[in-house]
């Protein structure tokens, strides 16, 4: 698991496991999105990361991002998520690409 900081707060990775979410835990964070589609070949369902992450006492949302074809629901899922979480908070799609242009999405649309 390769965890990128993209912005005060917000850091994305590839792809992760269910066993991955202690690690992500104890680096601090306190959410955890998905934005890959569990549809996606290689994806890991989300209701695994979903229940390890609620193990792990972290909060968690699922918005689905097709590649290549974000949506203006997809930018007011991310800005309603980001709105209410609590940080620092860990996004990921298969490889990190997804979860940073969606975020830079919703800043752009704060603006």
């Amino acid at each position: 698991m390769d965890i990128r900081p993209v912005a005060d707060g917000f850091a994305v990775s590839g792809q992760i496991r269910p066993e991955d979410v202690s690690d992500i835990a104890a680096a601090g964070y306190k959410t955890i999105i998905v934005n890959r589609p569990d549809s996606e070949e290689g994806a890991v369902p989300h209701e695994a990361i979903r229940k390890a992450a609620e193990a792990a006492g972290l909060a968690f949302h699922y918005i689905p991002v097709v590649s290549g074809a974000v949506t203006a629901d997809n930018v007011t899922d991310m800005a309603a998520a980001l709105e209410n979480a609590e940080q620092p908070v860990f996004a990921y799609c298969r490889s990190g690409t997804r979860s940073t242009n969606l975020y830079g999405l919703v800043q752009q649309a704060k603006r």
